[in-house]
């Protein structure tokens, strides 16, 4: 019977029990110049020959790293309940307010909730309740202004997202009460937070290497990290310079649905970032525990455990506690910087679209302004589809962490180049076009469906808004890259997911370009919603009433 491990470490050995008998207790510590740290027993590599002896008596493995006891049960702990009133617009759900429970407790943490499960609204109320202002969130770009969204959705904090106009000024803000939160994207934390970098011959450099403006990092007192597995390759800059920022602090919330991507050693970056990492021997004590063997994984039962003791949860929306709580469909919109080409391009036809709308409101002659109407919505087209080339690469972003989490996503678009590009990137996709036959559509469900190598089926929205069924059984995530003008169509679209056969919460993702026409047309698509049928009438009447709300938006410019 093996009862324990023992590894030589350098100049000692390090002795694991699986059990603690008392003859094997008693036997450890009878070995000469033993201690006891961090549950593993100690001796000094120079008693070869005593701890030799011991492992053949008492049936330990030499040379071996030890490995989780089978025997023993490692038992998470209930998460703390939600005791403090926290000051919000929303009330939080149960499991959520668990969630900031535990964030108060460990002030430095990572919230690895499942999507849609609401780790935004969680992070925002955990920073209330602890008072972690002046707060920085470091993020992906993609969602810089869905945070600001987020946080006149959920709280009365007043959120700013950093800019060239205020690079030396961003700290007054908060002095004067016109910002509490200062949002950055991961990418132009040098510009902000750096003052010189010495790099070697190589252009390489280690943290000790940057000099940061000191005074506007110690400024925040707390940092969220949104997307943290982002960080998982210590090599990078992101890594380094968000290190060099939460370094010390009181506050720091990680957020992350994909926080082991590929294996343990992944872990270590992060929480490093969250001052977490030292919780666990530091890396050299990581990497020993956890990242050992063929598969650079060990230990994997212990070390779920001692995360959610010292600072990560992970709750799934597939767990019936979490699962009641949850509506059976939910939506969310991310606001996207257009590519600095296609902003450029669509400024260009939006411009050309004023000019022709002014012709339009000038036209007296009912059959021209019929006519004129078919150019207008024509044109109203182009401004869509630059808008959907130019939010793909956020768009992407989102897309791939969906799949690196192993599952898999419907997305919707109008134009068949968008399902091309789309199809470009994702090359395990499928997908249904108006170009397939209903053989050919089927064959593209039933590949989602089966096939494991499959992750995204891409769609028309005419072509797979209504008929297709299957969907469901696969998927909880459906984006839109491009809209109908009613709400009648994206229901329908969304409802691919959402039928009968789904048991889970399906979350559905619009895609907005920024100050562009989609804002509006989502606007557009809201405010009919709860009407059965969006407008009804003849197509002539669908398309004054598009002309005529554009008239309006041109007004307001």
């Amino acid at each position: 019977m093996i009862n324990g491990a023992i590894e030589q470490i350098g100049n000692v050995y390090k002795i694991t029990l699986y059990k603690p008998i008392p003859r094997l207790l008693a036997a450890v510590k009878n070995l000469p110049d033993r201690w006891y740290a961090e549950k593993v027993w100690s001796v000094p590599a120079h008693h070869k020959v005593e701890v030799e002896r011991f492992a053949r008596v008492y049936g330990f493995e030499m040379g071996k790293r030890p490995v989780e006891n089978p025997n023993q049960h490692f038992v998470i702990p209930e998460m703390p309940e939600l005791r403090v009133n926290i000051p919000l617009k929303m009330e939080l759900r149960p499991y959520q307010a668990r969630g900031v429970a535990y964030g108060i407790e460990k002030k430095c943490f990572i919230n690895g909730d499942d999507m849609g499960l609401g780790k935004t609204f969680q992070s925002i109320a955990t920073a209330i309740a602890l008072n972690a202002f002046p707060l920085l969130i470091i993020c992906p770009s993609s969602v810089k202004e869905n945070w600001k969204r987020e946080l006149i959705k959920f709280s009365h904090l007043k959120g700013i997202v950093l800019q060239d106009s205020i690079k030396n000024s961003f700290p007054e803000y908060y002095r004067v009460g016109a910002a509490q939160v200062f949002i950055v994207n991961y990418e132009s934390l040098k510009k902000y937070f750096v003052q010189d970098i010495k790099k070697d011959k190589n252009g390489r450099f280690k943290i000790s290497d940057i000099s940061f403006v000191k005074k506007y990092v110690e400024f925040f007192r707390g940092v969220i990290c949104d997307e943290i597995h982002k960080l998982k390759d210590s090599r990078t800059q992101a890594y380094k310079f968000t290190r060099g920022i939460t370094k010390g602090k009181e506050f720091v919330f990680g957020l992350t649905g994909t926080a082991v991507v590929n294996k343990p050693i992944d872990l270590a970056s992060q929480l490093t970032v969250v001052n977490r990492l030292q919780d666990f021997g530091g890396v050299n004590g990581f990497v020993e525990r956890y990242c050992a063997g063929p598969k650079q994984a060990s230990n994997l039962k212990e070390l779920n455990y001692k995360l959610n003791l010292i600072g990560y949860y992970r709750r799934n929306k597939s767990d019936p506690e979490i699962k009641k709580h949850l509506p059976d469909k939910s939506r969310q919109i991310i606001i996207c910087d257009l590519s600095r080409d296609a902003r450029k391009e669509y400024n260009h036809a939006f411009n050309d679209l004023g000019s022709y709308m002014k012709q339009y409101k000038e036209a007296t002659d009912q059959q021209i302004q019929r006519s004129m109407r078919s150019e207008v919505m024509v044109r109203i087209g182009i401004l869509k589809n630059i808008s959907a080339r130019g939010k793909l690469a956020d768009a992407f972003e989102f897309i791939e962490d969906i799949i690196s989490q192993g599952q898999k996503i419907v997305v919707f678009a109008y134009l068949n180049d968008v399902v091309q590009h789309v199809q470009e990137r994702f090359p395990k996709s499928v997908r249904i076009t108006g170009q397939e036959n209903s053989l050919q559509k089927q064959a593209s469900v039933d590949r989602f469906q089966n096939d494991p190598n499959i992750n995204v089926i891409v769609c028309n929205l005419k072509a797979a808004g209504v008929g297709i069924d299957g969907l469901q059984n696969v998927a909880t995530d459906v984006c839109f890259l491009e809209f109908g003008w009613h709400a009648a169509v994206m229901d329908q679209a969304e409802d691919r997911l959402y039928r009968t056969g789904q048991h889970k919460n399906v979350m559905c993702t619009y895609f907005l370009g920024k100050d562009t026409i989609d804002e509006w047309n989502y606007k557009l698509i809201e405010s009919k919603r709860e009407m059965a049928m969006t407008i009804t009438g003849a197509e002539d009447e669908t398309d004054v009433s598009f002309i005529d709300n554009m008239m309006t938006l041109f007004n307001q410019k």
